[in-house]
């Protein structure tokens, strides 16, 4: 089976699991939330403080992290590898925002969706800039009772038009 039938299953399988979702965060849900919230919040300050270990020890041994133009990271070694050659440019910078948590009923698999800024360097123009765009989340229950990042998928958005608008 490819990666990309894998995604799709897991996802199919996520949203579907999350089809029972009663809206209201309560019990279970709201401690699960909180638990999604505080990882990421985490994991940010990891992956800013430049621990590129610490970042990705929020990962499920099977995650996948999807980031645009750039090949999939499989598991938490490809993570690893791929927050190391982010890490590598000193203006990797990430913020998040405007976050939400979805989480299943059965309170073992939530969402988490945000809107992120990454700093970084142009390799083409070696300059400083910024993208701004979507993060999305999956978070599955692991047999110890913690939420781990299962799978990750971040997608920019182009920049404001700039100019008047008519």
């Amino acid at each position: 089976m490819s990666h990309i039938s894998i995604v799709r299953a897991g996802g199919l399988a996520l949203l579907l699991g999350l089809g029972a979702c009663n809206g209201v965060t309560s019990g279970k849900s709201a401690k699960v939330a909180e638990e999604v919230k505080a990882t990421v919040s985490q994991m940010v300050t990891h992956f800013n403080a430049r621990d590129a270990v610490k970042a990705v020890s929020y990962d499920a041994p099977d995650f996948i992290g999807m980031f645009h133009g750039t090949p999939n990271a499989l598991g938490v070694d490809g993570d690893l590898a791929t927050t190391k050659r982010q890490l590598a440019d000193p203006n990797a910078n990430l913020a998040v925002s405007h976050d939400s948590v979805e989480v299943a009923a059965s309170g073992d698999m939530a969402v988490y969706r945000a809107t992120y800024v990454y700093r970084f360097t142009d390799p083409k123009t070696k300059q400083a800039t910024s993208e701004s765009g979507n993060w999305v989340v999956g978070f599955h229950e692991q047999p110890d009772g913690s939420m781990k990042m299962a799978w990750s998928i971040a997608a920019d958005v182009p920049p404001p038009p700039s100019g008047p608008t008519s």
